[in-house]
């Protein structure tokens, strides 16, 4: 070890003589120790792969970042990453979305916070900082596992997470199984918003077939006696009248009248008997796909005046719309195993010969229009082709009034004179009957009504009084059409039209 400069210099000074030589040059000899490494020629280049930490810090950063493969992150659940390289540190870009930890050089600790992206950085040691993008979202797996499991006919299952989404996409057997799914996915998901892409295969059109049948008959049978007899005792005249028929008034046809000469006695005796005989029968058929509601109405509209108050206190009269005819809605629901479920409201109605008559306040009489309706509103569910009745009505009223002039009506077989008699009867049998089945579309030329009418000529109109022309004969009206069974249709025909 080299004695320090400033030692040898204050020995020097205590030594004697002969001794300052011998120190003079030790000191000379340090001097030009120390001055020696910065006079010493460059040391050689290092060699290859010798590089400082600085340098190799430099250049690694240098380097471009890797992309990685996407990860997939449940919320809620952590995943180990292990590493070949050994890393030197990690990132992650949002932490609210994600945590990373980096436990072991070699090993990283990933945990899914909350649904979002963001992206995980590994700088790793002697290689280029790789760069991962990380989705964290629903656990989509177990989800996927419990519909199939508990929801049979599904295919092609898949389960998606969308952001804050889930995305549910597969074919179902029918509607109702997706709305299940739907259902389930939702009630996972909580306050997120299902995207429902499932599929149905079957056929998710119905044609409802209805028909109302109706058959009234009605019996009236009237006897009344009306009488008028007039006598005269000096200035005084007595005269006894009765009306009693149901209108007032004889009328002819339905009287018979018996009076003197003189005209001072008349009795008619005025009887009627009537018959009626009422048949419905409406047959509407239409078709609405699941889950919407289809209407059909072949009839018209009137307009009733309705009485309304103003905000003054008086009273105006509105026109109120009002539809007859022959109407139908239903709402069809395709549930599983070819089970349909049906709202349907049938409903036949037209107007009523019998209006309904109104006085108003100053004595005039206004007859307005009355509207005889059948309906039925229900809820049923049936399979297809299968029919049902939902509803049904028989109705058998009798009716029966008198009117006798007083006392002398109750007398026993002059009192007969005196009275009038009416006996009415009303029967009436409703039913409802609904068919659904469920319809697809097919192609080719539909059967139409108007096929089977032909045109008559003026010859056949004017001479023979015809409202139908003579159809083509043999070949040539069959080559012309092709018939309903080339269209595949039934071979049902439209029915002839009756001459008159």
């Amino acid at each position: 070890m080299p004695i320090p400069v400033f030692d040898l210099i204050s020995r020097a000074c205590t030594a004697p003589p002969k001794c300052l030589a011998l120190a003079l040059a030790m000191c000379v000899g340090t001097v030009l120790e120390a001055a020696a490494p910065s006079a010493s020629p460059e040391r050689p280049p290092a060699k290859t792969g010798e590089r400082s930490s600085a340098t190799a810090r430099t250049e690694t950063a240098a380097q471009p970042v890797e992309r990685g493969p996407a990860m997939q992150l449940v919320a809620g659940k952590s995943v180990l990453l292990p590493q070949s390289n050994a890393l030197t540190r990690v990132s992650v870009g949002s932490p609210e979305v994600a945590d990373v930890v980096l436990i072991h050089p070699h090993e990283v600790y990933v945990l899914g916070k909350k649904t979002g992206q963001t992206n995980l950085m590994l700088w790793r040691q002697g290689q280029p900082t790789r760069m991962h993008d990380l989705s964290v979202g629903a656990d989509t797996v177990t989800l996927k596992s419990r519909m199939q499991e508990w929801i049979a006919g599904i295919e092609d299952l898949q389960v998606d997470a969308l952001g804050d989404h889930l995305v549910l996409r597969g074919r179902a057997e029918d509607a109702v199984k997706a709305h299940r799914l739907a259902e389930m996915a939702q009630a996972f998901a909580g306050e997120k918003k299902v995207i429902n892409l499932m599929r149905v295969g079957s056929a998710q059109q119905v044609m409802l077939e209805v028909k109302v049948a109706e058959v009234s008959k009605n019996l009236l049978d009237e006897l009344s006696v009306d009488v008028n007899i007039a006598r005269l005792s000096g200035d005084t005249a007595l005269r006894l009248i009765t009306r009693l028929s149901s209108s007032g008034t004889t009328g002819p046809g339905s009287t018979l009248t018996a009076a003197r000469v003189n005209g001072r006695t008349s009795v008619g005796l005025s009887a009627e008997v009537q018959k009626n005989l009422v048949k419905v029968l409406a047959e509407p058929t239409i078709t609405a796909i699941h889950g919407q509601e289809g209407s059909f109405l072949a009839g018209g509209r009137i307009y009733m005046p309705v009485n309304q108050s103003t905000s003054s206190g008086g009273t105006v009269v509105r026109l109120e719309e009002k539809e007859f005819g022959v109407g139908l809605r239903f709402l069809p629901t395709v549930l599983e195993d070819g089970l349909i479920n049906l709202k349907v409201t049938p409903e036949v109605s037209e107007l009523s010969p019998n209006g309904t008559t109104i006085r108003d306040a100053s004595g005039m009489t206004t007859l307005l229009p009355a509207i005889t309706t059948r309906r039925a509103s229900t809820t049923v569910q049936l399979r297809d082709g299968e029919t049902f009745v939902i509803g049904g009505l028989i109705k058998n009223n009798v009716t029966e009034a008198i009117k006798a002039f007083p006392v002398l009506g109750e007398l026993p077989i002059i009192g007969a004179l005196f009275r009038s008699t009416s006996f009415q009867n009303e029967k009436s049998e409703l039913l409802f009957v609904v068919t659904p089945r469920l319809a697809s579309p097919q192609s080719g030329r539909a059967a139409l009504p108007t096929d089977g009418f032909i045109p008559p000529t003026r010859n056949e109109l004017f001479l023979e009084g015809r409202l139908e022309g003579r159809p083509a004969s043999g070949a040539a009206g069959d080559a012309a059409d092709p018939g309903p069974q080339a269209t595949g249709q039934p071979a049902t025909a439209p029915p002839p039209i009756r001459q008159p």
